[in-house]
């Protein structure tokens, strides 16, 4: 599930009509009532937005999580639509917008580059957008920066106020400018790239190529629709990968389809989670010179609310052999349905196949070739370092620990991992 701010914030009158408005949403027995409620939330939401108060948005976010999760999952898909996608007006004609983003996976044993994108690769990626994801009179902005996750907007309001800036430039041309002052972004094996553009249609037009048909009204299949999107995807790779390794020199990359903002953030998430784990295994081996199998690894199971039974993430402990000092660290994160109220599960059985989050990461450690597992039973509270902020893992003996690399190891390019 999508977390609210971990701030507590003043609830105010703005607050409480946002939580009535989702409350209704959720109650209404027909799509028309659903319709209408869905019309005024986001009317407030983006008098809200446009204005740059997120505080009333994150305060009625944080009202309803978790007791009210069906209002919560609503206002906050509401928040998310309304602050990446737009209607507005541009000599005298109507426009839909949309803030999409560029997923980048990328892994390396040295540093995953950021920052300013050359015009002509700007040009070259425009051109392929409309090649091969684009409907035809789709105009773009496309944003001349590679961000790290750290770099990207940090507020709902930030992200609409970047998307308006965007679409004005789509309409007119203008150049866009790259954002002042981006935060350093800590070093990491592996980690997410992204590019942001955004698109602008005559109110009612597509925005991606797999969508006309649907559009216009003619009878398309799922299955048609997802042929088009899987064949936009292989030209997409096939085209634009050999670009963006220019712009991430000494790592290896994969690219993920160009899709609305937040849930192309989100796969970014979920799909760099296996990178990291094998960018881990990789990494120690060659820098201890040492087999993967020569590897120890404890998972432990961690959450915001240890009490709830809520399992908000895995952290994935590395340590050599019998020793008991973890040298490094994986951080699993779970999203939407993978946070699950689990059962203990049984500390001898690591071979079971299957496709919840735990079980991907069994799969592939034994792929890395690492079968020393051990998994606690015990769910965690998320704590973290106070000088550094990285997070404490569980040892082999079930304490929490900050992961150290031993003294005489070789210094490395990239101090932390996901």
């Amino acid at each position: 599930m999508r977390r609210p701010s971990k701030t507590p914030r003043k609830f105010s009158t703005d607050s409480h009509r946002l939580t009535e408005l989702a409350q209704a949403l959720v109650l209404a027995s027909s799509r028309i009532e659903q319709r209408a409620w869905e019309h005024e939330l986001d009317t407030h939401l983006s008098k809200l937005l446009k204005s740059h108060h997120q505080e009333p948005i994150d305060s009625a976010l944080e009202q309803l999580f978790p007791e009210q999760a069906d209002a919560y999952e609503a206002l906050m898909d509401a928040v998310e639509a309304c602050s990446e996608s737009s209607t507005i007006e541009h000599g005298g004609l109507r426009y839909d917008t949309l803030l999409i983003a560029i997923p980048v996976l990328a892994w390396t044993r040295f540093s995953i580059a950021s920052g300013s994108v050359p015009p002509d690769m700007v040009a070259t990626l425009t051109g392929h957008m409309h090649a091969h994801i684009l409907a035809s009179d789709v105009r773009v902005a496309l944003m001349p920066t590679l961000y790290a996750i750290d770099q990207l907007p940090r507020s709902h309001a930030d992200t609409y106020a970047l998307m308006h800036r965007m679409s004005q430039a789509a309409l007119t041309g203008a150049i866009v400018t790259n954002p002042p002052n981006a935060p350093e972004t800590a070093p990491f094996l592996a980690d997410t790239r992204y590019l942001l553009a955004t698109l602008v249609v005559p109110t009612g037009h597509a925005f991606f190529c797999w969508q006309p048909g649907a559009l216009s009204g003619s009878n398309i299949s799922a299955s048609s629709t997802a042929t088009k999107k899987s064949v936009a995807l292989e030209h997409w790779l096939a085209q634009v990968t050999p670009n963006v390794s220019r712009l991430l020199p000494g790592c290896g990359i994969d690219l993920l389809l160009p899709e609305a903002y937040f849930v192309a953030c989100r796969e970014g998430d979920k799909q760099i989670r296996p990178v990291s784990l094998r960018a881990a295994s990789y990494y120690l081996s060659t820098t201890l010179e040492i087999e993967s199998k020569d590897l120890h690894v404890t998972i432990g199971r961690f959450s915001e609310q240890p009490e709830s039974d809520r399992v908000d993430e895995y952290r994935i402990g590395f340590s050599i052999g019998q020793t008991t000092e973890i040298i490094y660290g994986v951080v699993w994160p779970l999203y939407g349905q993978e946070e699950a109220i689990e059962e203990p599960p049984d500390p001898t059985d690591i071979e079971t196949e299957g496709q919840t989050p735990l079980e991907q990461i069994l799969s592939l450690l034994r792929e890395c070739g690492i079968s020393d597992i051990q998994r606690h039973d015990e769910l965690f509270a998320m704590e973290f370092c106070d000088d550094c902020g990285s997070p404490f893992y569980a040892d082999p003996e079930g304490e929490l620990v900050h992961p150290e690399m031993p003294e005489d190891a070789p210094p490395s390019g990239s101090a932390h991992f996901h």
